[in-house]
């Protein structure tokens, strides 16, 4: 199997572009590719995106493929503590999130993707001293792309 790619929620909002009347081929191989387990996301993302989705179309082909957003395995939860040892990287939670309770995908995200072998894609970039998803891949030899990447990497041209 090729390696799996773990979505963010902000790529997934990226492809929710890709309007299905308009692109169904791409639709037809991303849900293949979900189906394969080649494309999996963490149950944090299912929950920023149940608070920030607003296509209905795209809001039920999540929901339909709700299997496709993990639980957090152990080794996957020792390492989200590891990235939290770094007290930079303790700002990946921000203010707002903690004091309204919102969830917080981006420490399991490359969680997932350190423990399985896999990719993350996210279209946040490499920011020089930043807490972003880039920055922690970068710091832990985590595989990291964006949408187009992940494209290219697959050989999807639509």
């Amino acid at each position: 199997m090729k390696q799996p790619f773990i979505f963010d929620s902000n790529s997934m909002r990226v492809i929710a572009n890709y309007y299905p009347e308009h692109f169904p081929t791409f639709w037809k191989q991303f849900a293949k590719a979900v189906d394969e387990g080649h494309v999996k996301s963490v149950r944090e993302v299912y929950n920023e995106l149940e608070l920030t989705v607003t296509d209905q179309e795209i809001w039920k082909w999540v929901k339909e493929r709700k299997a496709m957003f993990y639980s957090p395995t152990s080794d996957e939860t020792n390492f989200v503590a590891e990235i939290f040892k770094g007290p930079h990287f303790q700002a990946l939670v921000g203010r707002q999130q903690t004091l309204k309770g919102r969830p917080v995908a981006d420490p399991f995200i490359v969680a997932s993707a350190r423990c399985c072998g896999g990719c993350v894609v996210t279209e946040e970039l490499l920011k020089k001293n930043a807490a972003k998803i880039p920055n922690v891949c970068d710091h832990f030899g985590v595989a990291c792309t964006n949408v187009q990447g992940f494209l290219k990497e697959n050989g999807w041209v639509f």
